[in-house]
Order: C-alpha cells, then structure tokens, then sequence
C-alpha cells in the first residue's frame, strides 16, 4: 500500500494479466477471460449500487445523478440533449424528459448557443456541483472500505478486463 491507503500494482503484472485473458478470449475453455469480467463486473456492480444508494439518500433519482456527472464531468462543463442522451445510453425524448425534470428542481441551467439559436447547452448548478460533491462525499468511504476488502489479484483481474474494455495496453509502442 501506498502512503495514501492505495494499493500499487505492477504495471508489467498487469499488463501480463490484461493479455492472458485477452488471450484467453481465443481458447476453447474461457475461464480466464471470464474470471477477469466476473471481477470487473462484481467491482463495478457493488460501486455503482453504493452511488445509486447514496444519489437516492440525497433525494436525487440515480439516473438524474448520473445526468449530472455526465453533464458537470464534461470537458466543458456543459452539454446538448442529445449528448446527455449519448453519454447515459437512453432516447433523446428521455433524456429531454430528465433535463426538464432538473430544470424543475434549479439543478440545471440552460442557455442558447451563441453562433446556433436552435441549440441549448446545459450546465449543473451551484446547487447541483454542491449536491454532487455531497454524494461524492458520501460515497468515498463506502468505496474505500469495499475496496480495502479486495484482494490484490482480484483488483488486477478486473484492472485487467477495464483495460481490455477501454481498448488500452501498458506496453510501449517499438519504434519503426
């Protein structure tokens, strides 16, 4: 563990774990491959229920809390409807619903496009940063007790299945 309470995973165990279960993937038996999703999955699965819980305990629906990360997490701070739509994988015509319900409760601000009046960005309010911040808050110690009780071959197993998903390797590209 590091200073901080972090574990520290070699970078080179990892990316060996990442292609043996890549490699995994092109046998017959499977259960490598599968034993890094199961762990991933389990990892993601008890996160996410304790942000969910705690959005909930908030007074906030978990589908508008993730609206609101999406939109407050966004490079600029801000979004359209659609990207809103893209980002939290729901129909456009859902997703205007849920802008609309956040407007209703002063969590979100909109505004016009300067150079295209049809488009609307949508921004989180002072009091929705703060209601985000909250949660966060909450969370954290949830999320650092669950993840102390993980072994360090299951936080490399599913480290390796997250990278394998975001298309990401540690090796160095040789050079030509």
């Amino acid at each position: 563990m590091g200073r901080d309470g972090m574990r520290i995973i070699d970078a080179a165990r990892l990316e060996r774990g990442r292609e043996r279960a890549v490699n995994a993937r092109e046998r017959e038996d499977r259960h490598l491959y599968f034993y890094g999703v199961a762990e991933a999955r389990y990892l993601l699965r008890k996160i996410f229920r304790m942000v969910e819980e705690e959005a909930k305990r908030a007074g906030i629906d978990p589908l508008a809390h993730q609206a609101l990360i999406q939109i407050y997490g966004s490079e600029t701070g801000s979004l359209r409807v659609k990207e809103v739509a893209e980002r939290l994988d729901i129909t456009p015509a859902f997703a205007s619903n849920l802008i609309k319900s956040l407007a209703a409760k002063r969590l979100i601000a909109r505004t016009r496009d300067r150079l295209d009046s049809r488009v609307i960005w949508i921004r989180a309010t002072k009091e929705a940063r703060a209601l985000l911040h909250r949660v966060d808050e909450q969370v954290q110690a949830h999320v650092d007790y669950f993840t102390r009780s993980l072994t360090a071959q299951q936080a490399e197993v599913a480290l390796s299945i997250l990278m394998f998903y975001a298309g990401v390797s540690l090796k160095r590209r040789r050079r030509v």
